[in-house]
């Protein structure tokens, strides 16, 4: 098999997402064109050598439709012989675009490969592509459909995660978050977002709450107790797991991922597609995984695949310097560094999803090139990056530097 290699990584800054976002303004294909031209220019590409751009985006739809990579190398003036794709895995299609086209260089039918993705959920609502999962009920009855922040405080509740728990953790993502942007951890990655002429609409992550404490939090109502308890998804929840005899509401829009819109893109490739373009490789993929899981839970996914993930690569979790998990709900993180006794000091070091937000598509395109970051600034060697997914999947990757 051919090694695959990461040559560079850039994203966007999240824009709030929302109709008064930054980012509101700026179509989808926009914002994916911004870092296919961003990873061109740094890197001097001839992108008539590119064999995909491949991109996650889970609602295709609208200004996001009609196959967004391949519109978006349009946009950014590449070569007519670069051809795209787009793929949906729920919140891992951004980590997903990446293992898909690291297959493909593994196997030998490509070289050079720009994976990642992009989500303008301000534009395109979350949801917005519709589908069995949440309409049919010849699939949400066996799935166990519930909305997703049901599923996270039921996690909270089977393993002990208290509302202080949750409010606690989602005050560090925020305090983490603020500290890598002050100290610029985040600033030869991430490309501003400028308009036709050369103006700067954004240029840093605009849903941050730096000043959260744990007292602004504790002011927050539950966000899902009314679908729990008036849609009817808390039984469906004790249905599934009838040791549990109540659902304990714990998560809010403070503690849960922000919707935001952004972008991402990570250049892969062998060995001597870099050398080729005169490219020094960053890091090797060394492997990667899926895996279905409880779909009730739904969210647990990232610890059942980092199981598996570590048995395929023959490896222990001690070989993992740092963790990156998408910070959907907090309890997702809380219950992975409870499974595997995971200090929070080598997970999410630099924040998450909860401070930054969460652009479905992009995010596990991201949070690979965070870590990655990270690991050069700390001189580590290994990381593991994985998130959870709707109907209850888990994606994870594990990436090693050279």
């Amino acid at each position: 098999m051919t090694k695959v290699f990461v040559y560079d990584h850039v994203r966007t800054p999240r824009g709030r997402g929302k109709k008064d976002g930054a980012l509101h303004e700026v179509p989808s294909v926009r914002l994916a064109a911004k870092v296919l031209e961003a990873v061109r220019d740094r890197n001097g590409l001839d992108t008539s050598t590119v064999d995909d751009v491949i991109m996650g985006c889970v609602d295709p739809v609208m200004d996001a439709g009609a196959v967004i990579p391949k519109a978006a190398a349009f946009e950014a003036s590449y070569s007519t012989r670069a051809p795209g794709m787009q793929i949906s895995r729920f919140c891992a299609s951004g980590l997903d675009a990446v293992n898909f086209g690291a297959a493909k260089i593994a196997q030998g039918a490509d070289d050079i490969v720009i994976a990642g993705g992009v989500e303008s959920m301000s534009r395109v609502g979350l949801g917005m592509s519709g589908g069995a999962w949440f309409m049919d009920p010849s699939v949400n009855l066996p799935a166990y459909f519930m909305p997703q922040g049901v599923s996270a405080d039921l996690i909270a509740t089977k393993y002990g995660f208290s509302r202080d728990d949750v409010d606690a953790y989602a005050v560090e993502s925020q305090k983490r978050a603020a500290n890598a942007w002050e100290k610029g951890y985040f600033k030869n990655s991430v490309v501003p977002v400028k308009d036709q002429n050369g103006l700067v609409i954004l240029d840093r992550d605009e849903h941050m709450r730096p000043g959260t404490d744990m007292q602004a939090l504790a002011s927050l109502n539950p966000s899902f107790q009314m679908p729990g308890e008036m849609g009817g998804f808390e039984a469906v929840g004790i249905q599934a797991h009838p040791e549990i005899e109540r659902i304990n509401y714990v998560h809010h829009a403070g503690n849960s991922s922000g919707i935001v819109d952004g972008a991402a893109a990570v250049l892969i490739g062998s060995k001597a597609g870099g050398e080729a373009m005169g490219l020094k490789p960053r890091a090797r993929i060394r492997a990667f995984a899926n895996i279905g899981s409880d779909p009730a839970l739904m969210l647990t996914g990232p610890v059942d695949v980092t199981e598996k993930l570590l048995k395929r690569a023959d490896m222990k979790l001690s070989d993992i310097d740092l963790f990156e998990l998408n910070e959907a709900f907090a309890a997702v993180v809380l219950r992975y560094c409870q499974a595997f006794d995971i200090p929070h000091d080598k997970i999410n070091v630099n924040g998450g999803a909860i401070a930054m937000g969460h652009p479905l598509g992009a995010t596990g395109a991201m949070i690979l090139g965070t870590v990655l970051d990270e690991l050069e600034r700390r001189d580590l060697n290994t990381a593991l990056v994985t998130l959870c997914i709707g109907a209850g999947m888990g994606t994870a990757t594990i990436i090693e530097r050279v």
